[in-house]
């Protein structure tokens, strides 16, 4: 299953995170607090992070029409949701090179 990420530079990287999961919270699985977030699509699943200065978002889906939904879904939704920002999604191959580490209770 191919995987792929993207640092969204942002000073909200939490309130885009929360606005996106409280929409999505509504057509598929999600856990969200203030500084990471899984959801889980009928499509692929992706796991976000709010730093201080940027978003983080780390994703994994089939190859082909999965994937290229998944991207276009979340491209599509964070430019909406953020309000005036404009924001930068620059899509990388492979894993999130150094995520950050889940919470001590592994809930998310």
């Amino acid at each position: 299953m191919p995987l792929f990420h993207a640092c969204v530079p942002t000073p909200r990287a939490s309130r885009n995170m929360t606005r996106l999961c409280k929409h999505f919270g509504h057509k598929a699985q999600v856990q969200v607090d203030e500084h990471r977030a899984h959801v889980d699509f009928a499509f692929g699943r992706c796991r976000m992070y709010a730093l201080p200065d940027r978003l983080l978002i780390d994703c994994e889906a089939d190859a082909g029409e999965a994937e290229a939904r998944l991207r276009y879904v979340l491209d599509d939704h964070l430019l909406r949701f953020s309000g005036e920002e404009a924001l930068q999604i620059d899509w990388q191959e492979g894993p999130l090179p150094d995520a950050p580490a889940s919470s001590p209770e592994g809930s998310i």
